[in-house]
């Protein structure tokens, strides 16, 4: 088993006031939300093949019965769609005043374009400048469903913490902080499901001679979870690809399914996901339970929702979902594409300047 070093904060000595709770507009009010568990436990049912191709349907944003309905939800968009970050960054930056920010972010959708190819998920340089320039300014952490080396690998930002494999895979900066509480938490390691590792393996080997036969299938190793691609899979597919990771999860209880944008991640079933990561990192930082923190998370898929509602749970923080389209979710805010989360990021690291430049009275 890996060796755990984790890193126990001190609690703050002095009380804090109650935090500040930011308004969550609510969810849509037609349809309802699809499990985002999908339990393997009864996987055999009939009609249980027919809801996961609606389900594989259902997260992909180009598929024609899929943009039939968005273009109807686009007539739609003003009435309920989140706010976005940028024309209200004013007021998102508002409940800062006297507390550190930190931020979060995903990457898949968030930090890069959504591509065929998961390996070529590459970030722009100027993406990469700006989340440089945010780390200057604010503790900032990755927090991806890949395995953590691949995500440093496309980030390359050693001032960051990365939390790999949604979450269970975290380490801290390689490159001290200078920010005061973040830079004892520079060597922060935590990886709450190090003994799966041997079954995550068993089950990777397994779905890549399984599926070897659909065309387009790609099974990714993301060390804690592994990942079944069928973005570049025929829809007349979709039915044997979920049966064939079915039929090897089976002999695996101890491993759960859950599907994101157009893949299937085969995951521990230990407590643990995305909002978890982003508790334990806040922890790390010496800021549990304080009112004197400010929490960013932007991420854009399914599994982003736990930090999401971690941060509604909290009472105070910003939830901003990346989407063009209307979703149910707990996030407070949207952008539409990385674009708009660069331009987001910029004009925070520009506000934090501007605020150290301003006379104090």
């Amino acid at each position: 088993m890996t060796k755990q070093a984790v890193v126990v904060p001190v609690p703050p000595e002095a009380a804090v006031p109650a935090p500040q709770l930011f308004p969550y507009p609510p969810p849509r009010a037609a349809g309802v939300r699809r499990k985002q568990c999908l339990q393997m436990s009864g996987a055999g049912a009939p009609g249980r093949v027919g809801g996961w191709v609606e389900s594989m349907r259902a997260s992909s944003p180009t598929h024609a019965r899929a943009a039939a309905a968005l273009a109807d939800d686009d007539g739609r968009r003003a009435a309920w769609m989140h706010p976005s970050a940028l024309g209200k960054f004013e007021q998102v930056v508002a409940a800062s005043k006297g507390k550190q920010i930190v931020v979060f972010l995903d990457y898949d959708g968030t930090l890069s374009p959504i591509v065929d190819d998961p390996d070529a998920a590459y970030m722009s340089d100027t993406m990469r400048r700006a989340v440089r320039s945010v780390a200057k300014h604010f503790p900032t952490a990755i927090v991806s469903g890949r395995c953590r080396d691949k995500v440093f690998e496309f980030v390359k930002l050693a001032e960051l913490y990365y939390a790999g494999s949604h979450g269970m895979d975290i380490k801290g900066p390689a490159k001290a902080y200078r920010h005061t509480k973040a830079a004892k938490a520079k060597g922060v390691l935590f990886q709450p499901a190090s003994q799966f590792l041997p079954m995550i393996e068993q089950v990777h080997e397994s779905l890549v001679e399984k599926t070897k036969d659909i065309p387009g299938a790609k099974v990714e190793n993301n060390k804690f979870c592994v990942s079944v691609h069928f973005r570049r899979v025929d829809e007349k597919s979709w039915s044997a690809l979920a049966d064939m990771v079915k039929s090897v999860l089976k002999d695996y209880p101890k491993l759960k399914l859950t599907q994101g944008r157009m893949v299937f991640e085969v995951r521990p079933t230990i407590k643990w996901d995305k909002g978890k990561a982003l508790e334990f990192l806040l922890e790390s930082l010496g800021f549990a339970d304080c009112a004197d923190v400010l929490p960013f998370y932007i991420g854009d898929d399914r599994t982003d929702e736990d930090a999401f509602k971690v941060l509604r749970k909290r009472g105070n923080g910003v939830g901003i979902l990346v989407s063009k389209h209307p979703k149910d979710t707990s996030a407070s805010y949207s952008l539409q594409e990385p674009a708009e989360v660069m331009e987001f990021l910029l004009r925070l690291v520009e506000w934090e300047r501007l605020s150290k430049a301003r006379p104090k009275w």
